[in-house]
């Protein structure tokens, strides 16, 4: 059976980056909550 993660960078980063964050209203918010709680990594564009 086909697990049901199966990892992709491009897919990752086109779904949860930052300019599709940016690119909502509510991704918006997501990215000011993560700012206001002090993550170092916004979202997953950051991770490098």
């Amino acid at each position: 059976m086909k697990r049901t993660y199966q990892p992709n960078k491009a897919r990752r980063a086109k779904k949860h980056g930052f300019l599709s964050r940016t690119g909502t209203s509510k991704g918006r918010q997501v990215i000011k909550r993560r700012m206001h709680k002090g993550r170092h990594k916004l979202t997953v564009s950051d991770e490098k």
